[in-house]
């Protein structure tokens, strides 16, 4: 009987949070399952012990450390090349999302391209320009699931049209 109820109070919170998921932003909800994926694994963790099916997991704990010991002096003798290797990939992922990222802020933007960004037509008043702006950040800002690169080019667009 308390199974049952365990397993029905399970189905309700699950669908209760993942109707709340869907609305949350994707870096929010990334460390949101994180965090379910470690309290589940702790909850079952704590209910094999409380049930005393927990041997096979100090069998493999054991095992798993008797083959990080017997791994551990050929990982030192490699330690310098992995290390220089996992350097190299981090910058090159850093370079790569800092390229994509990069827009051209000195104000190189033609007065026509602002205006279409903004979706105004050319002659808009500054209170147009200010509204369409705010518009555009809030359905397109980084925080709300939108890009750098358009937040970045909206601000420009905003930035040579108010300065025209």
């Amino acid at each position: 009987m308390i199974r049952i109820f365990l397993i029905l109070l399970f189905i309700i919170t699950a669908f209760f949070w993942l109707r709340g998921f869907s609305k949350i932003s994707p870096p929010l909800l990334a460390r949101y399952i994180k965090m379910l994926l470690l309290s589940v694994t702790g909850l079952i963790l704590l209910f094999l012990a409380a049930t005393g099916h927990l041997n096979w997991f100090f069998a493999l704990a054991g095992v798993v450390v008797a083959f990080i010991m017997r791994l551990s002096p050929v990982l030192l003798r490699y330690a310098p090349y992995l290390h220089r290797l996992w350097s190299e990939f981090r910058s090159a992922k850093h370079n790569s999302s800092q390229q994509q990222n990069r827009v051209n802020t000195k104000g190189d933007m033609p007065i026509e391209e602002a205006y279409e960004i903004l979706g105004l037509k050319i002659g808009a008043s500054e209170s147009e320009i200010i509204a369409a702006h705010r518009k555009l950040m809030q359905k397109m800002h980084p925080d709300h699931g939108g890009s750098n690169y358009l937040a970045a080019k909206i601000n420009l667009a905003k930035k040579i049209l108010l300065k025209k």
